[in-house]
């Protein structure tokens, strides 16, 4: 009787959620040397968090210096050079109720002729980051799902907008020795500022080292196509993953798949070379992904994406993702470590961090 009791107990509890990773170090640069934070089993729920791209956590305490800190790194059992990670995004939610942003658009945004007419690019010292007068605050309001500028005050419109969190660098450690800063991105994933890589969203990297290398940071509130205030809302976020491994995917850069798209990112650093160049890249990475893991014959894949195809600007003066709708792809056959994020309500649509 008691070992019956026992078992049904047992059915009837509620999985046990896993205790958060925190980190005590975060880091600046997607580096192998770096000591690794934890490791981690194909389809482990990984719970942690990130602090903002200015070292603040989610008490607003300074825990790193700024630069877009970075959790990690996390190395995943099985995952070998010439693999591939799939990062499922499980959950992001919001940990505090502000955010901040710079306070006008960047001037690579704008045409050289606007540039002298622009406002100055200050509002009050210190009133969100100590020696900073450029950036301003936002209240976050997680039962809502919403942003709101706090000041200034438009006497013209209501600059409260709903929220989208996202994560703005999630990548591994490049090949060889290379140890690129959280500022840039690549072929390794980085600083990808892609609002789409959001709640339900699969980030597909490439592997370079054993275990990956994982690093995730410099959550956003909300952030426009292309960030060009050269930031989004920043704050820090809770943050739930898995990761599986796809062997010998021999990725050449950056995937995203949500519930309704699969998107091929064209990475690149910023300033570094013309958008038309990243183009490309997300291109003729599409057609690869077409012709071997769905079996179109290549000139299918060129008319599909011709006629079917979305362009995203993800950063103003670096890299671009083109997006195919799933509803219109053949049925791919099951690869190991293949991801298929569940549909949601709002396809596209990450939750907006609430609780």
């Amino acid at each position: 009787m008691f070992s019956l009791a026992c078992a049904a107990l047992a059915l009837s509890a509620a999985p046990e959620t896993p205790s958060p990773v925190v980190a005590t170090t975060y880091h600046h640069t997607f580096s192998r040397a770096h000591p690794v934070l934890k490791h981690i089993r194909r389809g482990e729920t990984v719970v942690t968090r990130t602090i903002d791209a200015a070292g603040l956590d989610e008490h607003g305490e300074a825990k790193a210096e700024r630069g877009n800190p970075l959790t990690g790194p996390f190395a995943v059992e099985g995952a070998e050079p010439g693999d591939a990670l799939a990062v499922h995004i499980k959950k992001l939610r919001f940990n505090r109720d502000w955010g901040w942003t710079a306070y006008r658009l960047g001037l690579f945004a704008m045409t050289p002729e606007s540039i002298e007419h622009i406002y100055p690019n200050r509002y009050k010292p210190d009133l969100v980051l100590k020696d900073r007068a450029n950036v301003v605050r936002w209240d976050i309001d997680p039962a809502r799902g919403t942003v709101r500028l706090r000041e200034p005050v438009s006497k013209v419109m209501n600059l409260e907008f709903p929220a989208r969190p996202m994560l703005g660098c999630i990548g591994v450690a490049p090949r060889g020795d290379f140890a690129p800063t959280s500022g840039p991105s690549g072929p390794y994933g980085g600083n990808l500022d892609y609002n789409r890589i959001g709640e339900g969203a699969t980030v597909y990297l490439p592997v370079f080292h054993p275990g990956g290398l994982l690093f995730l940071g410099d959550a956003h509130a909300l952030q426009a196509d292309g960030e060009p205030t050269g930031t989004g809302i920043e704050t820090s976020m809770e943050v739930e993953f898995t990761v599986e491994v796809r062997k010998k995917a021999e990725l050449t850069g950056p995937r995203v798949e949500t519930a309704t798209e699969i998107i091929s990112v064209g990475s690149q650093p910023e300033f570094a070379s013309a958008l038309d160049n990243a183009l490309k890249m997300a291109t003729t990475d599409m057609v690869a992904w077409l012709t071997k893991d769905y079996g179109l014959e290549p000139w299918a894949a060129h008319l599909f994406i011709g006629y079917q195809g979305k362009y995203d600007v993800i950063t103003v003066a670096g890299s671009m993702a083109l997006r195919l709708p799933k509803d219109r792809l053949p049925q791919r056959a099951g690869l190991p470590g293949d991801a298929r994020p569940a549909r949601s309500s709002a396809p596209g649509r990450p939750p907006a961090g609430s609780r």
